[in-house]
């Protein structure tokens, strides 16, 4: 796939704001400093597309990016950021529960983890509701650059084996700085929208 057009279209809190055009969603999870904007913004070939901010916990909406007139890369709140307030925290939460309940145009769910540490509790609990949902399911590990040649492959098995998923989910080691698995990202997509 590649994408040639990208926008920002609206923020979300409840299903009142989703886009009601019955196009295709894929929406991206993770911890609030696992780079997902970067990640939007690597895929989409743009610098500013989503804002990326030095400290996390800064996506406190669902985000809608139309992509090539075709489908919404959905950019979920970030999770497991302790300094948020514990209220915030919970909002959040209500806030990703319903999109996953209620997006009937979901089709595909990206969760970012960072390659170099093993899951959170929260992360966990993100894999957990994923499969409660039934939500395909694609993990991405991020920021592989960071690691030696060696150590990405099996440290990328070890991350999807205590996220509890089967060899069946790919896991696509990944890194926006280099491009490692941007366009292995991108054919993935391509294949859930069809």
């Amino acid at each position: 796939m590649l994408i040639k057009k990208a926008e920002f279209i609206t923020s979300a809190i409840n299903t009142s704001g989703y886009p009601k055009d019955g196009l295709s969603h894929i929406a991206m999870v993770g911890k609030s400093n696992v780079g997902k904007s970067s990640l939007i913004n690597a895929l989409t070939n743009q610098k500013n597309l989503a804002r990326v901010s030095g400290q996390p916990g800064k996506t406190k909406l669902i985000n809608f990016f139309l992509i090539n007139d075709n489908f919404y890369l959905v950019d979920l709140p970030g999770y497991g950021y302790a300094r948020v307030p514990k209220a915030e925290q919970k909002q959040w939460a209500k806030m990703i529960n319903e999109y996953f309940n209620k997006a009937n145009s979901l089709k595909l769910i990206i969760m970012v983890i960072d390659i170099r540490h093993d899951p959170t509790l929260e992360d966990k609990q993100m894999a957990e509701w994923i499969r409660y949902y039934d939500i395909p399911v694609v993990l991405v590990a991020s920021k592989s650059d960071k690691l030696g040649k060696t150590r990405i492959k099996p440290q990328a098995e070890k991350l999807r084996l205590l996220l509890g998923f089967s060899k069946e989910i790919p896991i696509i080691p990944c890194s926006v700085l280099t491009k490692k698995g941007i366009m292995e990202l991108l054919n993935q997509l391509e294949v859930f929208l069809d």
